[in-house]
């Protein structure tokens, strides 16, 4: 199924996953599946796991696994900055091949170790790309405060039409801990021509140190209100996690009530997390 027919229905209510890392046992990511599934979300992203990951575990294989055996769509994730055109060309056949409709297509962060591969500077041009070599359904990155990398939001915003000019059918959010951030740049995408649908991304902070180093890449800012709670239970990591799960629910409840395309929650593989979440907005 392509994504952007779920929008006909929303609000879409989706996860993300990622691809176990060499260290943790490979049926960790599909007994986090199978708890995910019983929430029914609409799709799950699964990010791009690269030499790090489990053997077995690949981000096609995640992908075929949540379609094939839980009858759930799966967008898979595709960084571009260390591929070249023939590596991308080999990924599309292995997608294919494996009944994968939805890329979620990304320029990738840099690595100063890493030079980058010149064939795509950015993810508009790999959209390009992607949309003249088959029929995928291409969703991508917006920043609702600005990519890091961008002088300014009003900047960034003439990149994403750019991606969307390209071919991106639908865009999910960095992560922001802000609503009136979110609801300001839908305001400035559609004056700029982006009718797209957006889903919103929440990453629900469950801890001080895995929060601040998500904000620290991504540029996201942390609001007095979230700030004062992470201040107030900085020594008591379970009322942490509690204040900072109601936190979040807030969050979607408003971003719903606001007219909001999606809701796009990053699990960090947590089912239990997602389930609290679920339950609640769901009431």
């Amino acid at each position: 199924m392509k994504a952007i027919t779920l929008f006909e229905k929303k609000p879409v209510l989706s996860f993300e996953v990622f691809p176990p890392k060499p260290n943790v046992p490979i049926d960790s990511i599909y007994q986090t599946l199978a708890a995910l599934k019983d929430l029914h979300p609409d799709f799950i992203s699964v990010t791009y796991g690269a030499g790090g990951s489990v053997p077995g575990a690949s981000t096609a294989e995640i992908c075929e696994t949540i379609q094939n055996q839980h009858g759930i769509p799966s967008i898979a994730h595709l960084p571009c900055i260390n591929e070249t055109k023939e590596s991308v060309l080999e990924k599309l056949t292995v997608f294919r091949e494996k009944g994968i409709e939805n890329i979620l297509a990304l320029r990738g962060d840099r690595n100063p170790d890493v030079p980058p591969k010149t064939d795509f500077r950015y993810a508009a041009d790999l959209i390009a790309f992607i949309r003249q070599h088959g029929d995928f359904d291409i969703a991508a990155a917006c920043y609702p405060e600005g990519h890091p990398e961008a002088p300014d939001l009003d900047t960034d915003i003439l990149h994403l039409k750019e991606k969307v000019d390209a071919g991106a059918t639908h865009l999910i959010s960095q992560l922001f801990y802000y609503d009136p951030d979110f609801y300001t740049f839908r305001e400035k995408i559609a004056a700029a021509g982006i009718s797209v649908p957006v889903e919103a991304g929440i990453m629900p902070v469950t801890s001080k140190k895995s929060i601040e180093r998500m904000v620290s890449l991504c540029g996201a800012s942390i609001p007095n209100r979230l700030a004062k709670l992470m201040a107030r239970y900085a020594d008591d990591p379970a009322s942490l996690k509690a204040a900072g799960l109601e936190y979040a629910i807030t969050q979607i409840l408003d971003l719903l009530e606001n007219g909001a395309d999606g809701i796009h929650i990053y699990t960090m593989n947590n089912p239990d997390v997602a389930r609290y979440i679920m339950e609640q907005i769901r009431v």
